[in-house]
């Protein structure tokens, strides 16, 4: 947490070399200097952040005039962010709304499995994709990838809440369409379609490619329970290390020491999460699919059963966790409905 409060990032309106960082400098920096903030501004005698953007490998700090980036420390509740704006406007599913620029929050928490992981004001997890780069920092993810990945875009003129990520290790690129992307430790970061409500990591491992982000840019991994031992169980339908539970099917499947029951799940119409087509599942009870016999692998967080048959009928088979291949346990094109809970 921040023990002081931050002043105003100075943003170029057009950045030449498309990268942002976000550092601090002097308060004796070249050119004019931004409108002061009320909500933020520094104490007296403190450096005010600014931003730097990369150009050829050095640092050269934006000149006025410039659009502001107002960098504010803590959550985006504790500054009374109004609702109906920022990440709150962003509908779960769907690409970042124009309201939606007005403000993004960047806090370092625990999702499911992942500890610690970055995630939105509205808690939905945010991901990295092996595909961008980092140095220097470039999104390779447009048109069809971005409707199931929605990058994160923040307004210049809006505002970044940081709730335990370093403001060091945040900054922004502009996209191909002119818009700007927030980047942690580099790497664009993105929001998954199919993660429907807040705290859902149903992104993490798609297509070995996307993974959760940590608040230093980092991949997102399961995190240690207590005694030291992992909270995910082994693949293949191996031995969950957290209480000697069994996974069924050859994913990650997760540890049933206390059965913990799944209430969502994504279906992927190919093996291994790869995104050629997929549809999410969720609720209580038993769920129809909407598109029925063409899953190969599936993704979920607990325990669910499948069904053959719709409203739950036929024949059904009990997964505890994630299934790279549908067809090791028989299920291969076959679901057609789940019992949740």
């Amino acid at each position: 947490m921040f023990r002081k409060r931050m002043g105003m990032l100075a943003v170029a309106s057009a950045v030449a070399a498309g990268a942002l960082t976000l550092t601090a400098c002097s308060s004796t920096t070249t050119g004019a200097a931004p409108a002061a903030s009320t909500a933020s501004s520094p104490a007296a005698g403190a450096a005010a952040p600014s931003v730097a953007a990369s150009a050829a490998g050095v640092g050269v700090a934006l000149q006025a005039p410039a659009q502001s980036l107002q960098v504010v420390p803590g959550t985006a509740q504790q500054n009374n962010a109004p609702a109906g704006t920022g990440d709150l406007a962003n509908p779960a599913g769907q690409q970042t709304t124009q309201a939606g620029e007005a403000w993004t929050e960047l806090s370092a928490t625990k999702a499911g499995d992942l500890d610690p992981v970055v995630v939105n004001g509205a808690g939905f997890t945010l991901y990295r994709f092996d595909k961008d780069t980092a140095d220097p920092s470039k999104s390779n993810c447009a048109g069809d990838c971005a409707a199931t990945w929605p990058p994160v875009i923040v307004d210049p003129s809006g505002k970044l809440f940081l709730d335990g990520v370093d403001m060091k290790n945040v900054g922004a690129v502009k996209r191909d369409d002119g818009s700007m992307q927030l980047t942690i430790g580099g790497w664009p970061v993105y929001r998954f379609s199919k993660d429907l409500k807040a705290g859902q990591t149903n992104g993490q491992g798609v297509g070995n490619t996307w993974f959760g982000v940590t608040p230093d840019g980092g991949k997102a991994a399961a995190g240690t329970a207590t005694g030291g031992t992992s909270s995910t169980g082994s693949a293949s339908g191996g031995t969950g290390v957290n209480g000697g539970g069994t996974a069924s099917g050859d994913g990650a499947g997760a540890g049933a020491g206390a059965v913990r029951p799944a209430t969502n799940a994504v279906l992927f119409d190919d093996k291994n999460f790869a995104d050629n087509g997929s549809q999410g599942v969720s609720g209580t009870g038993c769920q129809n699919v909407s598109r029925v016999g063409v899953a190969s692998s599936l993704q979920t967080d607990g325990t669910l059963k499948l069904w053959t048959e719709a409203n739950c009928t036929g024949t059904s088979k009990v997964v505890d966790g994630s299934v790279k291949d549908l067809s090791t346990i028989g299920f291969d094109n076959k679901i057609v409905s789940i019992r949740f809970n």
